[in-house]
């Protein structure tokens, strides 16, 4: 993946009466990218792949492509092929037929056309199913077919709308690993609408979350899970428990690379904890520190600690999540071996130094 900018959003703004579905939304995209619009229903997410895609006008803004605006451009002039969500294949048609309908559209016959089916078919693992009926294809096989579809014109920008949305949760993650090698084999630059946090990881090299049509975050996994801009993102990307406390005291980060944070102690049932914050928060304000389970270590009780019960458990394997109920205090969610801690057993929660991030109690 290259370091150029090529696809940018420029405060794209949809409305439909009262309800701004998407709300100056701005991102840039390089070369060859991967970027997954994730957020819950009705964030916007969908309205902005129909905004790329030319499906609906908006209302502000631009979309450029290497620096040109294809806002009024119709679809099939933008040169974005489009993967739906219920892959919109054609029943009656054979997979080569298929994949053929887009390239006919756009003038390609004889034998060129059956080259560049052949040739799509094969970038998808699918070399020989040109007469395979659509009926007798797997739910994968399918997607792949729609895969074909949409890079058979050798389109500049790959859209993604759900695409795994329709196969079985045990096809999904080979799939989604098959999909991702795939478009960086290409080299195409992909922009994919999902729901699913584990999908925006797997796929996207970029993530643009969206809450009520705006962009809440837009960075990597790793940034959006370890540096949460708001109580939303820290919420909703990994699992987080909202603490109430106030801060007492703030101190510069060490390494303030590459963006500057400061670290505040947090006074929380008479225990002072260190977290990172954002922004600088003065002294004396209420926050809400938003604790990932990895920021506790379940240890034996004592007075410098937050001591409380374990109310539950939930195995997911490998390890699994206890809830700490804090006596006269919060209820904590922690990370720890299956075996380690029982339902009823009294705790105390040892600070790991990671995984506490601190917001005004306001920004809610």
């Amino acid at each position: 993946m290259t370091s150029d900018k090529f696809l940018e959003l420029r405060g794209l703004t949809k409305q439909f009466g009262p309800q701004r579905a998407v709300d100056h939304v701005s991102l840039t995209i390089q070369r060859g990218e991967i970027l997954a619009l994730l957020g819950p229903s009705g964030s916007g997410k969908t309205t902005t792949l129909r905004l790329l895609a030319g499906f609906e006008i908006p209302d502000e803004g631009q979309v450029l492509v290497e620096g040109e605006d294809v806002i009024r451009l119709a679809p099939v002039h933008r040169r974005f092929g489009m993967v739906f969500q219920h892959y919109a294949l054609f029943p009656h048609l054979d997979v080569g037929q298929n994949v053929a309908f887009g390239l006919e559209s756009l003038g390609v016959k004889g034998p060129e056309l059956g080259e560049r089916v052949a040739a799509a078919l094969t970038l998808v693992d699918l070399a020989g199913f040109e007469r395979r009926r659509i009926g007798q294809l797997s739910g994968g096989q399918q997607q792949r077919v729609a895969l074909a579809r949409a890079l058979a014109p050798e389109p500049r920008v790959l859209l993604l709308d759900e695409p795994l949305s329709n196969l079985d949760p045990s096809l999904r993650e080979r799939t989604r690993r098959e999909i991702r090698d795939l478009i960086h084999r290409v080299g195409i630059t992909t922009v994919l609408v999902t729901h699913e946090q584990e999908e925006a990881f797997d796929l996207g090299d970029r993530i643009a979350l969206l809450r009520d049509g705006r962009l809440e975050q837009f960075g990597t996994p790793d940034e959006l899970y370890d540096q949460p801009a708001t109580p939303f993102v820290a919420g909703f990307i990994g699992r987080a428990t909202p603490i109430e406390g106030k801060v007492v005291a703030a101190e510069p980060e060490p390494e303030p690379e590459p963006e500057p944070e400061q670290v505040v102690v947090v006074e929380v049932g008479g225990v002072r904890l260190r977290a990172h914050a954002k922004s600088a928060i003065a002294p004396g304000r209420s926050v809400i520190l938003m604790s990932r389970p990895e920021a506790f270590v379940a240890n034996t009780p004592a007075p410098d600690r937050l001591n409380g019960s374990v109310v539950s458990r939930r195995f997911v394997g490998a390890t699994a999540f206890f809830t700490v109920q804090v006596a006269g205090g919060p209820t904590i969610e922690v990370a720890a071996p299956p075996q380690s801690l029982t339902v009823g057993a009294t705790v105390g929660l040892v600070p790991s130094g990671r995984g506490l991030h601190a917001f005004p109690a306001e920004s809610r």
